[in-house]
């Protein structure tokens, strides 16, 4: 294998990266103007998938099989929990919602869907399909942020503070470290084993644009949820319903936007 396995996992999703990068929601966050009942439901969804997300974090520890990646996902938990869901706890707060109601809320189907997928491989599938599947959030997370934080800043301190957070190089640092991870994983791999990665990692792909739909449309977004739904059905057999670029074409054609064309 030559070159960056995750660059080829990158280029291969490049369509619904860049729906991501220009997605309306994102677009809001970046100029302000996303009204605050499409961010308040983020924040509550977004709380919700982080608990499970440090579930996976701490089986990526447990199933780790060196000292130092076993301490790094320990790492990355202990930043999840105390450092991105502070923030959200916080907002959450400035919206006059409390840590038990957010804990009791219900996930919506991207976020269920989402999260039981990442369980599922992490409990199940390998360490390297664990790997793979972890890295779409925090790479394509640490792009928005770099991306929106080139542009003015938005005037409402939430969005300026949530731009801060996901621009800020030690985010950007993580994201790198999983990406170096799974590029070691992928060179002592074989074939079928880095195809299960490709297709975790494009699954998680898939679910982190749901997610935008699902916020953007207040709980909606089933199209997109049936288009991941396609691909978490058989995350290990590499050959998943439609392809990438199809994919992306239909959730941008069901949002009705234009483009940044912000390339990354």
């Amino acid at each position: 294998m030559t070159g960056r396995f995750t660059d080829e996992l990158r280029s291969e999703a490049d369509p619904q990266w860049q729906a991501q990068l220009n997605h309306p929601f994102v677009r809001g966050i970046a100029d302000g103007s996303l009204p605050l009942d499409k961010f308040r439901f983020w924040v509550r969804q977004d709380y919700l998938f982080l608990i499970e997300y440090c579930r996976v974090f701490a089986f990526g520890s447990a199933r780790a099989r060196d000292f130092e990646t076993l301490t790094k996902f320990a790492d990355l938990l202990n930043a999840t929990a105390h450092g991105e869901m502070e923030l959200h706890r916080a907002y959450a707060a400035e919206f006059g919602i409390d840590v038990a109601e957010l804990e009791a809320e219900t996930s919506a189907p991207a976020t269920r869907a989402y999260t039981d997928f990442l369980v599922r491989v992490a409990a199940t599938g390998q360490f390297e399909e664990l790997a793979a599947a972890l890295l779409p959030c925090m790479w394509a997370f640490s792009d928005i942020g770099a991306a929106l934080s080139k542009r003015e800043t938005p005037k409402d301190a939430r969005y300026a503070r949530w731009i801060e957070m996901y621009s800020d190089p030690d985010f950007a640092g993580l994201a790198q470290w999983c990406r170096e991870l799974v590029d070691r994983l992928a060179r002592d791999a074989g074939v079928a084993t880095r195809e299960q990665m490709r297709s975790a990692f494009l699954a998680s792909v898939e679910c982190e644009l749901a997610f935008w739909d699902m916020a953007w449309l207040g709980g909606g977004g089933q199209g997109s949820v049936r288009v991941a739904a396609r691909r978490l059905r058989t995350p290990r057999s590499g050959g998943f319903g439609p392809s990438s670029r199809e994919a992306a074409s239909d959730s941008a054609k069901r949002r009705g936007r234009d483009s940044w064309g912000i390339e990354n």
